[in-house]
């Protein structure tokens, strides 16, 4: 396993680019995001997503998976996006939310017949620039340390997954307060399924 330190507030190019170059070939990374720590792969990869869902004991079948885009106009090319869910994503991204959207049909075959897809466009610049270098989205699911109390440490997630994932990007401590998830797949009709760290503006 690689473990790479770098920091939202100073970013490291070459390490970017030894993260790309781990993804591209299939492999899985953990990095921060603006809530939890997060374990993720090229979310066009259906090997590496397969490999995800088997660590977390996930059946893509009955979970909703989720995908982190660098803008909005990223994950436009892979979700159904209306009027009033741009009005809400842009008001509310990047930012400590998962909106759940409809799916389109350029996502996996992992995801088909899924017919949402959860969108993060997290408030941290390292997946944002992740997802923007590689040219399409991460698949993503969160990661708890198996450890006590409120700090999530990159650290113990390195020992903890050791066997299992390529590569961990510590970028600083990590708290355990998770995204909320709001349900915009009817934008009439929005939905909190679980409230976070993000508060949403009704």
């Amino acid at each position: 396993m690689t473990i790479l330190t770098m920091y939202p507030t100073s970013l490291n190019e070459k390490y970017l680019e030894l993260a790309l170059e781990t993804i591209r070939s299939g492999g899985i990374i953990i990095y921060p995001t603006d809530t939890l720590y997060a374990i993720g792969c090229d979310a066009l990869n259906n090997n590496a997503i397969e490999r995800i869902c088997k660590i977390k004991g996930i059946n893509p079948m009955k979970t909703e998976l989720s995908i982190i885009c660098h803008d909005i106009s990223q994950a436009a090319e892979y979700t159904r996006i209306d009027n009033r869910a741009f009005k809400m994503l842009k008001e509310h991204l990047p930012g400590q939310f998962t909106f759940l959207l409809p799916a389109s049909t350029r996502l996996p075959k992992v995801f088909k017949g899924r017919k949402t897809v959860g969108v993060r466009i997290p408030d941290n610049p390292i997946p944002l620039a992740l997802a923007e270098m590689l040219g399409n989205p991460l698949l993503t699911t969160s990661v708890e340390d198996d450890g006590e109390g409120s700090v999530i440490y990159p650290q113990s997630l390195a020992i903890q997954y050791e066997e299992v994932v390529d590569m961990v990007i510590d970028g600083g401590e990590g708290n355990e307060i998770p995204s909320t998830v709001v349900d915009i797949t009817d934008s009439s009709e929005l939905r909190i399924l679980r409230q976070g760290a993000g508060i949403i503006n009704l």
